[in-house]
């Protein structure tokens, strides 16, 4: 028997993650519009807006390498892309409320950055933390979404773990 509580109805959360591509590609259109490259505007004494173009990973890495990164991370954030899509639309979400929210989120950054990547060949990061002359490397929506995805991932795997015991 098939009733409503235990149908798969993880798909759902898939507009959690196209709100982020295109809250994510809104702003990149406006920094990319509005800002130079290295252009700021300092919002707090601790947070410029900035435009910087990253043809590496987190962190910039891999950024200095001659082009075939790209294509790296073009197949790693598509193959993720799939998997977490077929994960979410398998998933009994109202019984994984944490587990759906992280995927999604998840799901909807690395399709942002997927999206630049294609398109640019790089990911515009903007957002850029300091504190005196210690610079953090800048984001942009897309790795703020993957950041809150991944903590919802762990704070779930940590509950489901109490649960079991």
């Amino acid at each position: 028997m098939n009733d409503s509580k235990n149908r798969a109805d993880g798909w759902r959360w898939l507009l959690l993650s196209a709100f982020i591509v295109l809250a994510d590609q809104a702003s990149k259109t406006y920094i990319a519009r509005h800002y130079g490259e290295f252009e700021f505007t300092r919002v707090l004494p601790i947070l410029d807006i900035t435009r910087m173009q990253n043809n590496g990973a987190a962190f910039s890495f891999l950024a200095s390498a001659s082009g075939w990164q790209r294509w790296l991370f073009i197949a790693l954030a598509g193959g993720v892309s799939i998997g977490i899509t077929g994960w979410l639309c398998r998933l009994h979400s109202r019984a994984n409320r944490l587990l759906a929210a992280g995927l999604a989120l998840v799901l909807g950054g690395a399709l942002g950055n997927l999206v630049d990547r294609v398109r640019l060949g790089s990911v515009i990061d903007f957002i850029h933390f300091h504190w005196n002359q210690a610079y953090f490397p800048a984001f942009n929506v897309a790795d703020s979404s993957i950041t809150i995805g991944a903590g919802l991932l762990l704070l779930d795997a940590l509950l489901d773990s109490r649960r079991k015991h």
